[in-house]
């Protein structure tokens, strides 16, 4: 009998990740195998660039342009298209499909989408990317099932002290206003692949995370749960991104805003902006883009190049030190690794060596310079890139670089779900 397959899907505001894996319970460690990848980006920037590769290909995946992709439903559309091609693969072997969604609300765990489901997470993501395609996929494949996985729910230990805010309580209660936290998916991967590495068992683990890329994040777990997290109520707040702001005074935008602000007496500089586009401005028009005037944070990286991109590096340096600080402090210092992952996490080797150097005050051991250097290119789901260090209070500090794919995460913890398989 042929194995089922899970497809997951990751879209997010510009691009659309696909994978495609074969089921196989037998195995604990890694349910899944993969069968092939896809990606579509430059979504909103065409030529969209598309790809399709199947695992059993040696070479290397190739982007190619294609005009015709608008919008995500017509990339979803291509890639059926490209599936469809291939004679080895049966699409009707596709039991669950399983959709990174970014908030969830009250969900705890994973949902199966329903109608009633469905209105829940309309109501959360307004028109984020994920619902047309969850849309699509329901018509194009109306015998798999579809489930959303929630970047939210890996935040549900936070304990209530570190998700509220001081503000009115019934309020707030009322309203759902308090820290989420997201980056779920990919946290919850550093996790089990730190608990491989480090040999220790995930229920005693205790980590920073690092999710540094366009949009950023860093999370303290304590006993394999999450302690606290850097972004909260939304993605906005926390590290700054390519195009976010990050924490800032909430006050300044009404500086930003207003004409008789006592930021800039140029009027000019405030005209033609409402307080209303507040959000708009802080999630789209701020981070290292309008300080750079590229989303590529590494395109001229901090010490190398001009002043804008020596401020970028320097002011998200700052402030990514002064979560591992915080946090360092939140674990009373036993903590087994400081975890990067992400765009910059991962291929960032001189963001990474300024920050080894910085925490070695915290008794981190020096980073290898020649693993740092080639971690990217390392096929490793995790790379150690620092010495051997001293064990404190029975843990010793390593600095890892680990992997982040959010669709093998879904697969997993799919194919892991009693919940689903036993009904089917």
């Amino acid at each position: 009998m042929a194995a089922d397959l899970v497809l997951s899907l990751n879209a997010g505001s510009s691009s659309l990740k696909i994978s495609l894996y074969q089921r196989d319970p037998t195995s604990a460690a890694l349910p899944v195998a993969l069968l092939l990848t896809s990606s579509i980006t430059s979504i909103s920037a065409p030529p969209a660039k598309f790809s399709f590769h199947l695992a059993s290909d040696h070479h290397k995946a190739v982007d190619v342009p294609i005009d015709s992709i608008k919008d995500h439903n017509t990339a979803f559309s291509h890639f059926l298209e490209a599936l469809r091609s291939q004679a080895s693969i049966n699409e009707g072997r596709i039991v669950y499909i399983c959709h990174r969604v970014v908030h969830g609300g009250d969900y705890l765990e994973p949902v199966e989408i329903n109608e009633e489901s469905y209105e829940h997470i309309e109501k959360l993501s307004d028109l984020a990317p994920s619902l047309s395609v969850i849309k699509a996929c329901i018509s194009a494949l109306p015998s798999a099932k579809s489930v959303a996985y929630f970047d939210t729910s890996f935040h549900r230990s936070i304990p209530s002290h570190i998700s509220s805010y001081a503000i009115n309580q019934e309020i707030a209660k009322k309203r759902g206003l308090k820290k989420y936290g997201f980056h779920g998916l990919s946290f919850c991967l550093n996790l089990s692949s730190s608990d491989r590495d480090t040999l220790q068992p995930p229920g005693s683990l205790n980590l920073i995370l690092l999710h540094l890329g366009s949009g950023a994040s860093a999370c303290a777990v304590k006993d394999g749960k999450s302690l606290d997290t850097t972004m909260g109520l939304t993605p906005l707040n926390g590290l700054p991104g390519a195009t976010r702001s990050g924490a800032i005074d909430p006050s300044l935008i009404f500086h930003y805003t207003n004409k008789a602000g006592r930021i800039t007496h140029d009027p000019s500089m405030a005209a033609h902006v409402g307080v209303t586009m507040a959000e708009d401005i802080l999630n789209r028009k701020a981070g290292w883009k309008a300080i750079t005037g590229t989303t590529d944070f590494e395109s001229r990286p901090g010490s190398e190049g001009p002043e804008p991109f020596r401020l970028a590096f320097d002011l998200f340096l700052d402030r990514v030190l002064h979560y591992i600080g915080a946090y360092h402090l939140k674990l009373d210092g036993e903590i087994d690794a400081l975890v990067f992952a992400g765009g910059i996490g991962e291929r960032g080797v001189q963001f990474r060596s300024v920050i080894g150097k910085k925490v070695e005050c915290l008794g981190y051991p020096p980073v290898r310079e020649d693993k740092n250097n080639t971690a990217s290119e390392d096929h490793a789901a995790v790379v150690d890139i620092s010495t051997v260090g001293q064990e404190i209070k029975g843990r010793t500090k390593r600095i890892l670089v680990c992997k982040t794919d959010e669709q093998i995460e879904m697969a997993r913890e799919c194919v892991l779900d009693d919940r689903f398989w036993n009904a089917t």
